[in-house]
C-alpha cells in the first residue's frame, strides 16, 4: 500500500460544471437596480446596449438559478479546467495547526489567474453578437492578459488601458498581452477626453482602475464595432466565476469534507464571488459557514467605504451602482496588489456584506507579504500580491485553530501566481514596504 500523501483533489473534464450559479435567485434581499447616469432612473437594457452584447445584459438582470455554459466556452475551459483543489499539508505542518487547509489553484490557467473564466465567456458572447473589438481596463494586468488571451481565441481585437503605475511596475504583464495581440495603453492617456482631463490636472497621475474604466468605456461608446468588457464588479462577471466554487464543492465531496471558513481576496469582487457564492447559497439555506473577504488597508471599500449609489468609473460615464464605495474619484496609493486598487465593491458582494452573509477584514502590505513568503516556502507556489491577502487571512485562521485547540476546515482561492510580480517581492526583501 502506498505511503504517498494525497495532496491534489482532481475532477475529470467530464465532471466540469455545465452551468454557472446565479446567486440572484437566492438573495434574501434583491439588488437595487443600476441607475442611468443622466436621469438617475433605473437603467434598462437599452442603457447598456451601446457597450455590452444582449446575452450579457440578460445575464446581468437574470434571476434564473443556473445559466447554461455554452459548449464553445466549455471547450476553451478544458485548456485548464477543472483546476486542482490542493490540501496544503506542508503549510499545515509549518503552522503546527489542527486546521485542514485547502486552496483552489486558479493560477494554472494560461494567463495565470482566475480571470479567463469570464474573459472567455465575454469574448464568446461579443463574437456571437458580431462585435469586432473589445476595450477594457486592467490594474495588475491579470484581467488585461486574460481578455487578450480570450480575444485571440475568438478572433477579436483587444485594447487594454492599463493603470500607469502597474504599466511601469509590471512590464511583463504588458508583454503577455502583446503576445496575444492586444494593444496596451498606459492610463491616464491622451487618447481619450477622460484621460486628457485627468492629465491636465495631474500630469504625473499614477492612474486608477476608475480612470482606466472611463477611458475604455469612452472608446467603446464611440465606435459601433467595439464593446466594453469588465473583469469584475458586474453581476454577469461574478456569475461566470462561480465555476470555481462549484468545482470546489464537488472536490470536497470526494474527500467528505466541507469548509467552516471560505476566504477570498477582494478588489471588485470577482475572485471572492467565484469561490464563495455557491457556499453563500448553502449559508442562506442553513449551513454554518463563514465567508471572509480580505482587502488592502490602502483601498478598504468594504471595511471603510459607504453603502451608496456611485459611478463605477472616475469620469461618471457608467451607470450608478449601489455598492460599498470610497468615492469614484478616489485614487489609492500605488500598492503592489494592483488588482485590489478599486474604489468600489460588486453590488452582489455589497448586498451580502450588508446582510451579514459575508464579513470583511483589511491588512497592510507587510503582513500580507510575510504570509506570501511563508506560503511559498511551505507549498512552493509564489502567489500574486492580490491572492496573498487571502493567504494572510487563512494563516491567521489556522493559527487561531491552534490557539483554541479546534480543528476547522479552511478553503481559500489561490487566484493567481506571482511570477510577474517579483519586483514587489524585491521591495519586500529590501524592507521598502
Amino acid at each position: 500500500m502506498s505511503s504517498v500523501e494525497s495532496t491534489k483533489i482532481l475532477l475529470e473534464e467530464c465532471e466540469l460544471p455545465k452551468a454557472w450559479y446565479n446567486i440572484q435567485a437566492d438573495l434574501p434581499n434583491p439588488l437595487d437596480p443600476p441607475l442611468n447616469p443622466a436621469t438617475r432612473e433605473p437603467a434598462g437594457p437599452g442603457d447598456l446596449a451601446g457597450i455590452f452584447p444582449m446575452d450579457l445584459i440578460l445575464q446581468e438582470v437574470s434571476t434564473e438559478r443556473y445559466i447554461p455554459i455554452p459548449e464553445e466556452v466549455l471547450n476553451v475551459y478544458t485548456l485548464w479546467r477543472p483546476t486542482p483543489l490542493v490540501r496544503a499539508r506542508r503549510l499545515e505542518r509549518a503552522l503546527d495547526t489542527p486546521a485542514r487547509i485547502y486552496y483552489k489553484n486558479e493560477g494554472v490557467s494560461p494567463p495565470g489567474s482566475h480571470k479567463p473564466n469570464t474573459a472567455v465567456a465575454q469574448a464568446y458572447y461579443n463574437k456571437k453578437a458580431g462585435i469586432k473589438r473589445l476595450t477594457t481596463e486592467t490594474g495588475a494586468g491579470q484581467w488585461g492578459s486574460a481578455l487578450s488571451f480570450a480575444c485571440n481565441i475568438f478572433g477579436l481585437e483587444c485594447v487594454v488601458y492599463m493603470v500607469k503605475v502597474s504599466y511601469e511596475q509590471k512590464p511583463y504583464r504588458r508583454s503577455m498581452m502583446e503576445t496575444w495581440g492586444a494593444k496596451v495603453i498606459p492610463s491616464p492617456s491622451d487618447k481619450t477626453s477622460a484621460g486628457r482631463s485627468i492629465l491636465s490636472k495631474d500630469p504625473e497621475s499614477p492612474g486608477s482602475l476608475g480612470i482606466a474604466i472611463s477611458e475604455a468605456v469612452e472608446e467603446a461608446a464611440s465606435r459601433k464595432d467595439t464593446n466594453y468588457s469588465l473583469g469584475s464588479v458586474l453581476n454577469h462577471v461574478l456569475l461566470h466565476q462561480t465555476i470555481i466554487g462549484l468545482e470546489a464543492q464537488k472536490q470536497l465531496e470526494k474527500v467528505s469534507d466541507y469548509p467552516d471558513i471560505v476566504i477570498g481576496c477582494h478588489g471588485g469582487g470577482s475572485n471572492l464571488g467565484g469561490i464563495a457564492l455557491p457556499f453563500v447559497r448553502d449559508k442562506i439555506n442553513g449551513k454554518d459557514v463563514r465567508i471572509v473577504a480580505v482587502e488592502p488597508t490602502a483601498c478598504p471599500s468594504l471595511t471603510r467605504g459607504r453603502l451608496d449609489y456611485d459611478f463605477g468609473d472616475t469620469a461618471g460615464l457608467t451607470p450608478l451602482l449601489k455598492m460599498y464605495t470610497l468615492g469614484h474619484d478616489f485614487v489609492p496609493s500605488p500598492i503592489h496588489a494592483g488588482g485590489l486598487r478599486y474604489h468600489g465593491a460588486a453590488p452582489i458582494i455589497s448586498r451580502l456584506v450588508a446582510d451579514g452573509l459575508i464579513e470583511a477584514k483589511a491588512y497592510d502590505q507587510k503582513p500580507v507579504f510575510d504570509a506570501a513568503v511563508q506560503f511559498a516556502k511551505a507549498e512552493g507556489i509564489i502567489p500574486a500580491p492580490e491572492t496573498a491577502h487571502a493567504i494572510r487571512a487563512a494563516i491567521d485562521e489556522a493559527i487561531r485553530c491552534k490557539e483554541e485547540g479546534v480543528q476547522r476546515t479552511i478553503l481559500f482561492n489561490l487566484s493567481g501566481h506571482g511570477h510577474f510580480d517579483m519586483s514587489a517581492y524585491d521591495g519586500y526583501f529590501a524592507g521598502k514596504m
